[in-house]
């Protein structure tokens, strides 16, 4: 029988290397290459490319290629964005790789999904700080990358500090307190560092946060990813975005009985350094426990569209000793800083800081009162004091500071005269000029003092300005939440030459209440003499019960700002406020003095003076002034 080439005498497809399609196998070989070339690359998790492609710079902890399984917990914080999530709301710890994760993060879209991405910054100083310091170290130190943004130039539109173009996309860095920043870029991809140190306010534009998120809503596929630790109860804004997420906590299997549970501080012994187990009460130390980090789950606690990861304790890192974190601890507490202890709550423990009650109750200081044997107490290293201007008077406060900011009410005095005359003025300076016998004998003057200037401003600016270098300052007051209590000194007055110290009030109310809270005696315990009184009824000190109404006469109210829960001191009604003033004005002064606690106990305790007249207490060699200079 003839096959169907001999009857026609024309080939097979088979017989001339064709495929059953009709298309020469070398051509269709050439085909799938190409087609190959030409395909996108295989999808990846975040934590996949990171792992690939991420080059950590040397000045990294571990410098060389990015490794997710280092720091386990970070697998899921980074995988949830590339499978689609809207909404990550990381409440961690400081030091727990963060800022690594936001990279890792940014670096996915610039190489792997092109988009148009927007990082808020607190500030635009510190978004330029992250461009120089972390972005562009990851930029120069990754191939995947290297070639995707140029580098900065301030000529280049395209590429500078803060805007970072590639194919398909660009990274903009704004500080929160840019609102024109803020409301030009429409974005996929919104990161928000630091939430809780965001500005209040984007100046009259609001509140920053609604700002940037108005910057999503082109976009059926975007993403918002807000980031930070915590700060005060009832103002934390990283708490709230928690709050209303899956609310996942990190656990680990106890290396004993194997139960999931989270890193906690409360279980930590600070002698064994190391942590009990919820369930079976097995001591296992922090190689123990680290041990099981592979094995660890983020378990969620509620159910949510937003995914919220946090309470992620700073003793879940395993680049931080546990030791290292007891000894931060106990330093902390033992300054008797509320600051240091604070940051502690806050970046190390990851927890709401609860500041002072609503209201300071006179209740609290029957305790506190007690005699003293001279003018000034042995436990006293020096004395500040503080001028509260009125229209008729001048209110003076003088206080003893010790050890680790323990304190005694020495002076309380009203100089009554108008203050817009010198001799009112010449008064106050008498006052001043005195130097207070300690129980040893020692001659002490007073080392800083802080005037306010919110009332007769050119008489406090004429009364400070000679008197510089004995460190007395005119100080104004600034009524936002969150400054320090010690701002940055600027020039005022007529021609600019006063120096003015500004204070975050406040941050300084907050700080004397909790003060005056402490119950027990040593570190921060504030002390308050108790004399018999004079014939008219009056304290020979000035501490009587007009005294402590004063002190008590504000209280710490709540007020909803643009969406934001903000504590802020108001005074009651009829009652003078002038005490709570002055401790204020005191805790500045001291803040400027900034001591070295150890240093001034071990000059005081020498029993050195200069050798002269007024018997001025020597100045530890060690001695430091904050945020100014005499």
């Amino acid at each position: 029988m003839m096959s169907e080439a001999e009857e026609t005498g024309i080939a097979t497809a088979d017989e001339r290397g064709w495929t059953p399609i009709g298309i020469p196998e070398k051509t269709l070989e050439l085909g799938v290459r190409v087609a190959s070339l030409a395909a996108p690359p295989p999808r990846l998790t975040v934590s996949e490319w990171a792992d690939g492609r991420r080059i950590l710079p040397e000045t990294s902890p571990a410098p060389g290629q990015w490794r997710t399984s280092h720091a386990e917990y970070t697998r899921r914080a980074m995988d949830v964005v590339s499978a689609g999530v809207k909404r990550l709301v990381l409440k961690w710890a400081s030091q727990l790789g963060k800022s690594e994760v936001l990279l890792n993060i940014l670096g996915y879209f610039i190489d792997h999904d092109p988009a148009p991405c927007m990082m808020v910054q607190p500030t635009k100083e510190k978004a330029q700080h992250f461009s120089k310091r972390r972005l562009a170290p990851m930029l120069r130190d990754s191939p995947a990358l290297r070639t995707k943004v140029r580098e900065s130039k301030s000529r280049d539109s395209g590429n500078t500090i803060t805007l970072k173009e590639f194919a398909g996309g660009f990274l903009v860095l704004v500080g929160s307190n840019a609102p024109s920043d803020l409301a030009s870029w429409p974005v996929r991809v919104l990161v928000l560092d630091e939430l809780d140190r965001f500005e209040k306010s984007a100046g009259k534009e609001g509140d920053p946060l609604e700002l940037a998120e108005k910057r999503l809503s082109r976009f059926w596929n975007r993403v918002e990813i807000i980031v930070s630790s915590p700060s005060a109860k009832g103002e934390s804004r990283i708490q709230e975005a928690y709050e209303q997420s899956t609310q996942e906590v990190w656990c680990v299997p106890c290396p004993s009985c194997g139960c999931y549970q989270p890193y906690e501080w409360d279980r930590l012994d600070f002698e064994t350094e190391s942590m009990a187990c919820v369930a079976c009460g097995a001591m296992h130390d922090e190689f123990e426990w680290h041990a099981g980090d592979c094995a660890g789950e983020w378990i969620a606690r509620e159910e949510s569209e937003t995914i919220g990861l946090g309470d992620l304790d700073s003793m879940a890192c395993p680049d931080l000793r546990w030791h290292d974190l007891i000894k931060e601890w106990r330093e902390a507490v033992h300054s008797g800083s509320l600051e240091r202890l604070q940051v502690q709550i806050n970046t190390r423990r990851c927890e709401l800081w609860e500041g002072p009650g609503e209201e300071i109750e006179p209740a609290l200081f029957d305790t506190r009162r007690h005699y003293y044997d001279c003018d000034v107490p042995a436990g006293v290293l020096l004395l500040t004091a503080g001028v509260d201007v009125q229209g008729d008077r001048l209110e003076l406060e003088i206080r003893g500071w010790g050890y680790r900011y323990e304190n005694w009410g020495i002076h309380y005095a009203t100089i009554p005269g108008d203050p817009h005359m010198q001799s009112t003025w010449d008064a106050l300076d008498q006052e001043l000029l005195r130097a207070w016998q300690r129980s040893d004998g020692r001659k002490m003057p007073i080392w800083c003092t802080c005037v306010d200037s919110g009332f007769a401003t050119t008489e406090v600016y004429a009364f400070c300005k000679p008197r510089l270098a004995r460190r007395v300052f005119a100080t104004k007051g600034m009524g936002s939440p969150g400054l320090p209590i010690v701002g940055k000194g600027r020039r005022a007055g007529k021609n600019a030459n006063i120096l003015l110290v500004p204070i975050g009030t406040n941050t300084a109310k907050d700080t004397v209440a909790s003060r005056l809270a402490i119950e027990q005696e040593g570190a921060g315990y504030c002390h308050f003499p108790k004399e018999t009184a004079l014939s008219d009824g009056e304290s020979p000190r000035g501490y009587d019960e007009v005294y402590f109404a004063g002190l008590t006469a504000e209280r710490r109210v709540p007020h909803r700002i643009q969406g934001r829960t903000i504590h802020q001191w108001e005074q009651k009604k009829h009652r003078p406020n002038e005490a709570f003033d002055l401790a204020v004005l005191n805790l500045v002064a001291l803040e400027l003095v900034n001591p070295d606690w150890d240093a001034w106990q071990a000059q005081m305790g020498t029993g050195e003076t200069r050798g002269r007249g007024d018997a001025e207490t020597r100045r530890p060699s060690r001695w430091r002034s904050r945020g100014v200079e005499v």
